[in-house]
């Protein structure tokens, strides 16, 4: 199953809509489980990057489709990237 980490950085509205962020995150989760896009993990951080989301779904179309639905909000910038398992880079790797 396609899985995807993407960073994400406050945009000025978002930051100064700080204090709704949890909110907005459940809203994501909702939002992204009827899309059929599983939320892994979502986390705030401290430093170069406000947060990281940890997506993944059957078709990676729909994890990207839910980022850029996300972004078009208005409140983050993301910066994702595929990610894998063990298994999954062994069969990378191996070609």
């Amino acid at each position: 199953m396609p899985r995807f980490i993407s960073l994400l950085r406050f945009t000025e509205q978002g930051a100064q809509n700080m204090k709704s962020s949890t909110s907005r995150a459940h809203e994501f989760d909702a939002l992204a489980a009827k899309a059929g896009v599983k939320v892994e993990g979502q986390y705030w951080t401290m430093g170069k990057y406000d947060g990281v989301l940890i997506l993944s779904a059957d078709d990676q179309q729909k994890v990207l489709s839910m980022l850029a639905a996300l972004a078009a909000l208005g409140n983050v910038r993301t910066e994702t990237m595929q990610a894998f398992v063990d298994k999954e880079f062994e069969l990378i790797v191996a070609k």
